[in-house]
């Protein structure tokens, strides 16, 4: 009976223990890529999706459980899962008050650029809170290795965190990858090298289903809104071939800490609106995508050993159908610009106050006012954003309109759609009206975007592959902040400071 009694002890020892540690944590997210990427283009995957799919813990019902979806904050989740309320990464760019003017999520004027032609630098000092990242340097005194890499500086950075030992993004003016003076004062040898052989040169003039690439070297690169080389699958291919150069150069995975590589594959956000989620376009860099990753993961098994590695995959946000083409499908949708919002909300302050440059800017949702004249003119801040609320819910297909007092309080529906609105809220940098359109209204000029509460915007691919994971189809409902607490159990180390997430314990293999 003894005997029986200390095989039971043993075995149950043995389902409680702690997963395996990996020596390198892989996060690949996907910048604008729905969930329904994966089952609408599955028979053409053949690479690194369909790996994942196989051998992975495959979430088919994980959100983002805030509002507004974009890029900033979607990567800001990913490794700290804290709420935008918490982490204080509120949208891509705002309105902040206490230094008085616009601001980027990673906008940083006491850094220079490194690596291009110079210029401020980024940082993430706006982020509050810590990341998978930042909690394994602080428990092994800074020994493993945590590096982000993307085409955009929010995306590379904001996953990563504070304690990095560098994040990478491209910079269209030089056509090279950048960092900042917040990680070095140089570039490290193996990105000077890689800068050196001009890898995106080779893309001038490349074909592209339809598309031809532009042959001048500026046209190709564009601008970091308007990128033709950004804009096609192209654009991952460099973020792939500098992610193989940062695991044999920085020796990831081959020492006795868990190292961290972050990277994000933005190519598919920008063709994403400059073609529409229904497009070939579309279509195609998915498919790229899935061949990309398939050739990271090559690399990585030849000098780590893929059993030593855990992959995680998600997305940053979804994208509405283009309104065109819902049109034709019979389905609502529309149009607003985001000047509109900005326009009327100015009329209507002008109207009843006098003249005045009363908006200081409108980000996507996302309204500021200026302080300076509502103190100039002695009146009640909330007063002026109720006045201008009251304009923008006139607005047709408008949902709902919440001024920064009502969500402070609290008084809002308090429904799914009230409670995303409160996770994106920071009280001293949320805006000061945020605005809901209906179903399938965007606020963009280009095909597509992402800017509402519904499940075309929030739904997004979430995969666990690696030791210490259960395969399998999970179809429970999660959220992406869940990332980061299982990963902190995995790894044994303090849950990131903000996580608002639980523990996905249901994929640990015994």
């Amino acid at each position: 009976m003894k005997r029986i009694l200390l095989c039971l002890l043993a075995a149950a020892c043995l389902l409680t223990a702690a997963p395996h540690k990996p020596k390198l944590v892989l996060v690949i997210a996907i910048d604008q890529f729905r969930y329904d990427y994966l089952t609408r283009y599955r028979g053409e995957y053949r690479a690194g999706f369909d790996r994942l799919l196989t051998k992975g813990a495959v979430f088919t019902n994980a959100r983002y459980r805030h509002f507004p979806p974009l890029t900033a904050l979607g990567h800001s989740v990913i490794l700290s899962g804290a709420m935008p309320s918490v982490s204080g990464i509120v949208g891509n760019e705002w309105f902040d008050r206490d230094e008085g003017r616009h601001v980027t999520s990673v906008s940083d004027s006491h850094t220079q650029l490194v690596g291009g032609n110079g210029g401020p630098g980024c940082s993430p000092h706006r982020l509050l809170v810590s990341t998978i990242g930042d909690e394994l340097k602080m428990a092994d005194g800074g020994k493993s290795r945590v590096i982000g890499i993307s085409l955009k500086d929010r995306a590379a950075i904001l996953m990563v965190g504070h304690m990095a030992d560098g994040a990478y993004w491209f910079d269209p003016i030089s056509g090279n990858f950048v960092s900042s003076t917040y990680y070095f004062r140089e570039l490290p040898g193996w990105v000077k090298d890689f800068n050196d052989s001009r890898p995106a040169e080779k893309y001038r003039g490349a074909a592209w289903l339809n598309h031809k690439l532009p042959e001048n070297l500026k046209e190709l690169y564009g601008t970091s809104d308007e990128s033709p080389l950004e804009s096609s699958p192209f654009g991952n291919e460099l973020v792939e071939l500098l992610a193989e150069r940062a695991v044999t150069a920085e020796q990831l995975g081959r020492r006795d800490f868990t190292d961290v590589l972050a990277i994000s594959f933005t190519s598919n956000d920008k063709v994403g609106h400059d073609y529409g989620p229904d497009s070939p376009e579309a279509r195609d860099t998915a498919v790229s995508a899935d061949q990309l990753i398939g050739k990271l993961f090559q690399t990585v098994d030849r000098q780590v050993g893929l059993d030593n590695v855990l992959v995680v995959l998600t997305g940053d946000h979804g994208a509405a159908p283009s309104p065109e083409v819902n049109a034709q499908r019979k389905m609502p949708g529309g149009r607003i610009q985001v000047t509109t919002l900005k326009q009327v909300a100015q009329a209507a302050l002008e109207k009843k106050y006098g003249a005045g440059d009363w908006v200081a800017g409108a980000w996507d949702v996302s309204v500021y006012l200026n302080p300076a004249p509502i103190a100039r003119h002695k009146l009640d801040p909330a007063a002026v954003d109720r006045a201008a609320a009251q304009a923008l819910k006139a607005m047709p297909h408008v949902a709902r309109v919440y001024t920064r007092e009502e969500i402070a309080r609290g008084e809002m529906l308090q429904d799914d759609i009230g409670r995303l609105i409160t996770n994106g809220f920071n009280v001293r940098r949320g805006p000061d009206i945020e605005v809901v359109t209906d179903p399938y209204w965007i606020v963009s000029d280009k095909p597509a975007s992402h800017t509402s509460p519904y499940g075309y915007d929030v739904h997004v691919p979430l995969i666990f592959m690696g030791p210490g994971i259960r395969a399998g189809r999970y179809d429970g409902s999660i959220a992406v902040n869940d990332v980061a607490p299982t990963l902190a159990t995995m790894l044994e180390v303090e849950t990131p400071s903000g996580s608002a997430g639980r523990v996905l314990s249901e994929i640990f293999a015994p």
